[in-house]
């Protein structure tokens, strides 16, 4: 089951928790990938909090929606780059991708092995892919008023399983979120040492998300369906709706 995607806007863009969580995040994407110089970086699912600080440098960055999801046009400031897509049916040739990062989209979709295969498909050589999931330990996926409850969490080595089967080899995770999803100032104040300290501690238990890193296995393991034709988007939004440095406030669904 998918989240509205203007359920996602409003948490991440009109929340101080959700605020938080798009700073830290985005903090600790770049823990992975400091570097994307001349690379194409693409999101799927709800990737916007952290797509910014990846495109800085990067030759072309893409955003893919799912269908059930909705969409809205991103950036508000500059020239769309959202699309709309099934969820295992990528509008992209095979091997385009060299970063990709998926949020709010591997734990909601209704086919997880269909998607991970598609992910194979569009990373090309040298390829990463970076899944934020919920963590099945942590506090985030038990409250109802993140987005993070929606869908099935994940264990550390749930995830790396489900990715290896498809061919996607962990290379290096971390947690994050590892304050409690409070609307109070008191914790959210904490929120940065709290972080600091317990990002030392432990890698996987506790936090609120876990982010795993994997490499595409090349040669392909052995299995049927991994095509190579490129799909038609959906739709595709163009223009802007308003000047700024966030996604506009309109979504739209099929």
């Amino acid at each position: 089951m998918y989240q509205d995607v203007q359920e996602l806007y409003n948490f991440y863009y009109n929340t101080r928790l959700g605020v938080l969580a798009q700073k830290i995040l985005s903090e600790k994407i770049l823990h992975f990938w400091p570097n994307t110089k001349g690379l194409t970086v693409v999101g799927y699912g709800f990737p916007l909090p952290v797509m910014s600080s990846l495109l800085k440098d990067a030759k072309r960055g893409l955003v893919l929606m799912p269908n059930e999801q909705g969409i809205m046009a991103w950036p508000a400031a500059n020239r769309n780059i959202s699309l709309l897509c099934e969820e295992t049916q990528w509008p992209l040739s095979t091997g385009f991708i060299d970063r990709l990062v998926i949020l709010h989209g591997l734990e909601t979709c209704e086919n997880p092995r269909d998607l991970l295969l598609e992910v194979y498909r569009v990373l090309g050589p040298g390829g990463r892919a970076l899944f934020i999931v919920p963590n099945r330990l942590g506090l985030w996926a038990r409250r109802d008023s993140t987005p993070f409850a929606l869908g099935s969490p994940y264990s550390l080595g749930q995830l790396e399983r489900q990715a290896s089967a498809c061919g996607l080899l962990p290379k290096t995770h971390k947690a994050a979120l590892f304050f409690p999803p409070s609307d109070k100032k008191f914790w959210q104040k904490l929120s940065p040492s709290w972080e600091a300290t317990a990002s030392k501690l432990s890698r996987h238990f506790a936090g609120g998300v876990l982010m795993l890193e994997v490499y595409k296995q090349i040669p392909a393991p052995t299995r049927p369906g991994l095509g190579a034709i490129v799909r038609k988007p959906l739709v595709i939004l163009e223009g802007l709706t308003k000047p700024g440095g966030k996604p506009a406030a309109t979504p739209r669904k099929t």
